[in-house]
């Protein structure tokens, strides 16, 4: 996620360069073969507007689905947290000898209360590593050139920002060495970190420490973090169509096409100089279509490990505060900050 209020103007230049100097090279030759009156054609104005127009509706549809997926995400990790922040209530004021005939002394309740907690967030950090694994769709999973500016872009304004974070959180701090030896094995850890809490709960209901109604709501909030991780798991697993997420992509190209052929007879019109305005006006336009291609293009994975990604690690780490708080420790880690600008 994006911290500062404006993108800095070297990141941004980062960000758009290599598209500015495609269409400046590009358009610079037809701009060179029209002064040598190598080509004379001349493309009438109006429908090149009318694609103009249709371009940036599409677009504006694409863009506005994006935002859609993203913002949903970010209400579903909202869920998360609030519904962690009930478990861990539940879990500190009804882990207790209030039903039990043989009470259990301070220090085991407090190793029970640990553990469940714990277990949570062993869950979510193991749900956001799962949510990071890329899909074939996604830009780091492409070939070529593509790929290798999304890992870079990965390394320097996403999840590179927090890899040390990732390190020091790993499983292991969370699960007992038997338990997590079992549990990372399974093809969707997350979903059987769940289901041991369950068995957990289960197992503290038939030695008496929760009577029925407590074990019923606690088994009702661990209802919702499988609703909650499918909701992710859904929008991870299922794409923006292809058909609206690539067809964009070819009507801005066909857009771009045809601009200079309309756009440079009209500007060589204008005296003598009219023809080299041609090559910043033709560059700027194509440059807002092609912008306005990618933001929308990048913008709709909210899982991608990218700077406009969810901030899954700096919600893992305010949950585990707010457990590990409610467990009365002091030695706690440091919340997330944003580096350059990004939170992750």
């Amino acid at each position: 996620m994006i911290t500062t209020k404006n993108i800095k103007f070297s990141t941004f230049l980062k960000m758009t360069g290599p598209y500015v100097l495609i269409l400046f090279g590009i358009f610079t030759i037809i701009t060179l073969l029209y002064y040598f009156e190598i080509i004379h054609v001349a493309i009438p104005w109006l429908p090149i507007s009318i694609i103009a127009t249709a371009v940036a509706f599409y677009v504006g549809f694409k863009n506005n689905q994006s935002y859609d997926r993203m913002w949903e995400a970010r209400k579903i990790w909202g869920g998360i947290v609030n519904e962690s922040r009930s478990l861990g209530m539940m879990i500190d004021g009804y882990i207790s000898n209030d039903f039990v005939q043989t009470p259990f002394d301070t220090n085991e309740l407090q190793k029970i209360k640990q553990r469940l907690m714990y277990r949570h967030i062993a869950w979510l950090y193991a749900h956001r590593s799962q949510l990071l694994i890329p899909t074939s769709w996604e830009h780091v999973s492409q070939g070529g050139k593509e790929a290798r500016y999304a890992k870079e872009f990965q390394e320097k304004y996403g999840v590179g920002l927090v890899a040390d974070e990732v390190t020091q959180n790993g499983l292991h701090h969370f699960l007992p060495p038997e338990e997590h030896d079992r549990l990372i094995n399974h093809v969707n850890t997350a979903t059987q970190i769940i289901n041991e809490q369950s068995r957990d709960l289960s197992q503290l209901r038939a030695r008496g420490m929760l009577d029925d109604f407590r074990h019923m709501q606690m088994m009702d909030v661990l209802r919702s973090f499988y609703t909650l991780q499918g909701k992710n798991e859904r929008i991870k697993k299922f794409p923006l169509p292809r058909q609206y997420a690539n067809i964009s992509r070819y009507f801005v190209g066909i857009f771009i096409f045809l601009l200079p052929f309309g756009l440079i007879p009209e500007l060589m019109k204008i005296e003598d100089y009219g023809i080299w305005l041609a090559i910043p006006i033709t560059v700027l336009v194509g440059w807002v279509y092609v912008m306005m291609e990618v933001v929308g293009d990048y913008s709709e994975n909210p899982f991608s490990g990218m700077a406009q990604d969810i901030p899954m690690m700096s919600l893992c780490r305010i949950i585990e505060i707010d457990l590990r708080e409610m467990l009365g420790e002091t030695d706690l880690p440091s919340p997330i900050q944003s580096v350059d600008g990004v939170l992750m």
